[in-house]
């Protein structure tokens, strides 16, 4: 998303490896709301499986339940560092089972997770 570039910028310059999938713009045509959905579950899971060699421990950021599975394995291998979800009360039950206590909150480390460009 072009609004985004600067984020993206500075994740690459801190040694993130950013990968771009393509998303839908979806409007409710009722109240004109603009949701973003990248369909990338099924991906990220195939992708973490394949660089499982590749890394010491996943942070996943998500609160989606169809990730439990994935977390649940990280942690049987001890591979999860965290899970980050966006916020209590939107993350999967599943998700936070799964993780067996390694799950944050965003909402709640907004203040020291916040990007700000620099000036």
């Amino acid at each position: 998303m072009r609004e985004n570039e600067s984020l993206y910028t500075h994740l690459r310059e801190d040694g993130y490896t950013v990968v771009f999938k393509e998303v839908l713009k979806i409007i409710n045509e009722a109240t004109g709301e603009v949701t973003i959905k990248g369909n990338v579950d099924a991906e990220l899971v195939l992708q973490a499986m394949i660089d499982l060699e590749n890394y010491r421990q996943a942070v996943l950021v998500s609160s989606d339940g169809d990730f439990a599975c994935l977390v649940k394995y990280l942690v049987s291998i001890n591979k999860l560092l965290t899970v980050l979800a966006p916020c209590e009360a939107g993350c999967s039950h599943l998700l936070v089972k799964s993780s067996q206590g390694r799950v944050a909150y965003v909402d709640k480390l907004r203040k020291l997770l916040e990007y700000r460009p620099l000036k």
